[in-house]
């Protein structure tokens, strides 16, 4: 190395600020650095620094021939890069590192659902939605009522199980009551006679996922899935519980697939067609329906669990299934 070389490293070394803190020596280690790989790439190859590192050289270096002069950039002619994932070199050498957003909170999994969510929308909107709309215009209103209160009927003893598992004795046994009632004087749950009077037991949503979160367990990664909808971890293992219990519990002809089958089919496209309306004016009056969707199921299931503690809501709005 030549003394004009030198020279040069030793001014180059001193030429930072003189500080004792970490962060500053290692920013003058990184400009050092920098300067130093763009000394050494025209060196060793014989070409202009630009054309050396990018290989593609500017109208500038493309009718000037290869030199050994380097010019290295001030504070002031930092190149300044702000798109995602990439290194942003800032005013006085400070290297800035800029990243893609990260996921929303409580939505970790927000590229797969949003995904999941687009193909369902798509399936939805060309079969699955016109099925239920033809579903609810041609069936008349009280075969779909009863159609319902069957299926609800059937859900009963999971009702009760997880007002049992909550301590709440007396909405189990008003459950254990409206299924008594249901299943003999509303000839297999067709009628919902236990709402109405003398009775005055109304129907109630309950479920493992909301024993779950009664007791504290929180909801997990929000979940977007085909045929379940919008869900959480904690909600998902509960429904699977939920839809275990009855065939378990019972037997045939709950696990005959001839019956399972068709009764899925018929409650999800009951409550496709029952939901058109709320969760249209959901989706089409938001700027984004995805969020809108899963926001919506976030505060509806977090409200009913409160209710479940006795903990009182302002705003309860009307869950979704799409």
């Amino acid at each position: 190395m030549g003394r004009k070389d030198e020279n040069y490293w030793k001014t180059l070394a001193l030429a930072g600020p003189h500080t004792p803190d970490d962060g500053a020596r290692r920013t003058a280690y990184e400009s050092m650095s920098i300067a130093a790989l763009v000394i050494a790439l025209p060196l060793a190859t014989g070409q202009p620094a630009a054309q050396a590192m990018w290989g593609n050289p500017g109208p500038e270096a493309a009718s000037s021939p290869a030199t050994d002069s380097v010019t290295v950039s001030t504070a002031s002619e930092a190149v300044k890069d702000s798109s995602p994932g990439t290194l942003e070199t800032a005013p006085h050498d400070t290297i800035v590192v800029t990243a893609e957003p990260g996921a929303p909170p409580g939505d970790p999994l927000h590229g797969i659902n949003s995904l999941s969510y687009s193909a369902v929308q798509s399936v939805d909107k060309a079969i699955t939605g016109p099925v239920a709309r033809a579903y609810k215009r041609t069936l008349p209103g009280p075969a779909r009522s009863g159609l319902r209160n069957v299926l609800r009927n059937l859900g009963e003893p999971v009702v009760f199980l997880n007002y049992l598992l909550q301590l709440k004795p007396g909405k189990s046994i008003e459950t254990l009551g409206r299924f008594t009632i249901n299943s003999t004087i509303g000839v297999a749950g067709l009628f919902d006679v236990a709402k109405r009077k003398p009775f005055h037991l109304p129907y109630r949503t309950n479920g493992f996922g909301y024993t779950l979160g009664y007791y504290g367990v929180k909801p997990g990664p929000y979940m977007y899935l085909p045929l379940i909808g919008p869900t959480t971890l904690r909600d998902l293992g509960g429904r699977l519980v939920d839809l275990s219990v009855v065939p378990v519990a019972v037997g045939k002809p709950f696990t005959n697939p001839a019956f399972a089958i068709p009764t899925t089919a018929i409650r999800l496209i009951d409550e496709r067609a029952e939901a058109e309306d709320t969760t249209r004016k959901l989706i089409d009056d938001a700027a984004d329906p995805y969020a809108a969707v899963r926001d919506d199921y976030l505060r509806t299931r977090q409200a009913e669990i409160d209710a479940l503690k006795g903990i009182d809501r302002d705003e309860n709005p009307p869950s979704t299934k799409l």
